[in-house]
């Protein structure tokens, strides 16, 4: 059973807010950044093109090394909804919480700054909340590839095979989930939430979404609301960011245990049973032929994702797409519960 929204404060206008005082409709966006130059332009101008303009704009550098901040900068001068804050810590969830506690907005939508919005993405995830049925609302990530390989990396994400039943990659109707990308948000709830888990460096919108669920409210997922989002466009990067999220998985699992779903151990026991397929492989090597069968799928759900990509040199690489998804997924998962079991052990042993 869903839970009402709660009933939002009319928030005052401070510097920034385009002189729209006294308004509770103001609409926070919310934008973590840490070296994007090339993408925060076109993001920050996608948001200013919105056609709900009572915006604020809150972007939250974390200690960039590139022009990002610079960039973040010239589109204040020249519009004042835009606003720079700083988080010398450089993780996404204190970006978040530092952005919520200068939120002015009834609202507050989070964008990824290497992602572009449609015009009427910030006022349609809104009207969707104005109903008080959901506790948030998302849209669909489409991933985009400007590379070869960055395109079969985005179509193996736009594939069940490679992302399970994450709705938000590919799914075509309204429904309720478990998660959403980049949700919007009231900015009372988010607060009564406690905002983001500053532990969880990673996979803290999961989290953040679990305790929502948790506290009896829905998440909308629209696919309406396109996210058109830079994937990866190399395999190592790809390798380096989900065996970031099997590690952020595996800690969220440790804070809540009742979060965990099948889906969420299909690459760790994959992972888990290719290893030992392959150590008695070494010993008798037709034990390998317990591979096949995966094997197969990657080859079908290649064949099929493939349909999708004109690039034929980008097809070439979805194999290698899904492989590195899953393998390097479960090897972070397991990575992250050996880290915390040799924490637990050194715990124990200082008291």
């Amino acid at each position: 059973m869903s839970t009402r929204l709660p009933s939002d404060v009319p928030q005052t206008d401070g510097p920034g807010s385009a002189g729209q005082a006294g308004t509770s409709d103001l609409v926070t966006v919310v934008i973590p950044a840490r070296n994007e130059e090339q993408a925060i332009g076109p993001c920050l101008d996608s948001i200013l093109a919105q056609d709900e303009p009572n915006l604020q704009v809150i972007v939250v550098d974390g200690e960039s090394t590139d022009r990002t901040a610079e960039i973040v900068r010239e589109h204040a001068g020249r519009d004042p909804r835009v606003e720079l804050l700083h988080n010398p810590d450089a993780i996404i969830p204190k970006s978040l919480n530092i952005a919520l506690a200068a939120a002015r907005g009834r609202w507050l939508v989070r964008i990824d700054a290497h992602a572009t919005i449609p015009t009427g993405y910030v006022r349609e995830a809104t009207e969707r909340l104005r109903t008080g049925r959901w506790g948030g609302v998302g849209g669909r990530k489409d991933g985009m590839g400007t590379t070869p390989v960055g395109q079969a990396i985005a179509a193996a994400m736009a594939s069940p095979f490679g992302v399970g039943n994450s709705t938000y990659h590919y799914g075509t109707s309204r429904r309720t989930v478990d998660h959403i990308p980049f949700g919007a948000y009231s900015t009372t709830l988010a607060r009564e939430l406690g905002g983001w888990d500053e532990r969880c460096v990673v996979n803290q919108d999961f989290e953040f979404d679990y305790r929502l669920r948790r506290a009896g409210f829905e998440l909308l997922f629209d696919p309406e609301l396109a996210i058109a989002w830079e994937s990866r466009q190399s395999i190592p990067a790809l390798w380096r960011q989900y065996r970031r999220y099997g590690r952020g998985k595996s800690f969220v699992a440790r804070l809540h245990p009742q979060s965990v779903k099948l889906r969420h151990l299909a690459a760790p026991a994959f992972v888990a049973f290719a290893a030992a397929v392959t150590a008695m492989a070494l010993r008798k090597p037709r034990a390998g032929l317990a591979l096949l069968p995966y094997a197969a799928g990657v080859g079908l759900a290649s064949a099929m994702a493939a349909r999708d990509v004109e690039d034929r040199t980008a097809r070439r690489f979805l194999p290698a797409a899904f492989v590195t998804m899953h393998l390097a997924w479960g090897i972070g998962f397991w990575e992250g519960v050996l880290g915390m079991a040799k924490d637990a052990v050194r715990g124990r042993r200082g008291r």
